[in-house]
This record gives structure tokens, sequence and C-alpha cells, in this order.
């Protein structure tokens, strides 16, 4: 799975909870995009949250 370069984000574990609270497993993934962005000023593809592209932590190529 995709780790975030910024921030480390990647999946989140939990449960999911049915109506008789009987609890199994679940995944939470993370919105992470691959992009193409500047790092150390030459292109490179990356793997990114949404939420660090929206704050502006990116430079796009």
């Amino acid at each position: 799975m995709a780790k975030c370069f910024y921030c480390d984000k990647s999946v989140h574990f939990g449960n999911n909870v049915s109506h008789s609270h009987r609890r199994s497993n679940r995944i939470m993934k993370s919105n992470i995009k691959r992009v193409k962005a500047k790092v150390d000023g030459s292109p490179k593809t990356i793997y990114v949250c949404t939420k660090c592209l929206r704050s502006g932590k990116v430079e796009r190529a």
C-alpha cells in the first residue's frame, strides 16, 4: 500500500460493528494519489495524500 511522502499517512485499522454489535476487522484506506512533483529540484513521481496536496506542501512538476 502507498504511503504519503510528506506525512507518512497510510492505512488505518478498526472494526465493523453490526446492528447486533458483533465486530469484525476493517481496513480504512487513506486518499493517496500518485503525483509528479518537484523533489530536491527535479521532477519525481511520489505518493501524496489529498490533504497535503490541498495544503500546498507539494510543488507540482
